[in-house]
């Protein structure tokens, strides 16, 4: 398998550069970018696996950043943040972020958080080939296409972050099915994920909003005190 290749986004030199000692010595590429736009300009160009985001940057705020990153490629993003305030958390999440992680922190949970998404990117894509069904069609038009990593809606491609994809994929093979939040925080997050229940809230609606659903037509049906059910 090929070296995973990480961007850190990050104005503060001593901090990007301990992050890029520590996860060149597990064995990634690196690369450092010490402002939003450079950060944006870089993706294409370094075609990274994961990236590191610090939300307070010198020109571009971290969010700013995040929302163009993902509204174009769907490369899983830890937000690096000084702020503990939940809002910044879930407005985060909301505008593609996977994970986050408040400074200052272990470089060790750092570690762990990028291996836990890898991990499950792994899985999902082992799941996809091992799978007999390659295509589940939903009743509202949407097709997921497990070798591709792909969802179509009406024939129009519908860019999921990889976080977002593994959702509604478990949610799609357990059709009918109510499953709890801390259900879906273990099958798809892992067992090792450190957030809390809001974030699986947050994902429903992204994905909710990249399908052009209303709250009243959603497949995704919010079962409340338990959870979600996938209807169609």
């Amino acid at each position: 398998m090929a070296q995973r290749r990480i961007l850190i986004i990050e104005d503060e030199e001593s901090i990007s550069d301990l992050i890029s000692f520590y996860l060149e010595k597990e064995g990634f590429i690196t690369k450092v970018s010490n402002s939003g736009q450079s950060g944006i300009d870089l993706v294409e160009k370094f075609n990274p696996d994961l990236i590191l985001l610090d939300l307070m940057l010198p020109d571009i705020n971290g969010f700013d950043v995040c929302k163009k990153i993902s509204g174009k490629y769907s490369i899983p993003i830890i937000m690096l943040t000084a702020k503990s305030d939940t809002i910044d958390k879930i407005l985060g999440m909301e505008l593609g972020a996977d994970d986050y992680i408040t400074k200052p922190f272990d470089i060790r949970e750092v570690i762990v958080r990028i291996k836990t998404i890898f991990r499950r990117i792994e899985l999902t894509s082992d799941a996809a080939c091992d799978s007999d069904s390659k295509v589940i069609k939903l009743d509202n038009g949407t097709e997921i296409y497990e070798e591709k990593h792909e969802v179509l809606k009406n024939n129009e491609k519908i860019e999921l972050t990889n976080r977002e994809y593994e959702l509604l994929l478990f949610l799609a093979k357990n059709k009918g099915r109510v499953i709890s939040r801390q259900e879906l925080l273990d099958k798809v997050w892992g067992y090792d994920y450190m957030g809390d229940s809001r974030t699986v809230d947050i994902h429903v609606q992204r994905i909710r909003k990249k399908l052009d659903e209303t709250k009243g037509e959603s497949l995704i049906e919010t079962v409340f005190g338990v959870g979600y059910k996938l209807l169609g």
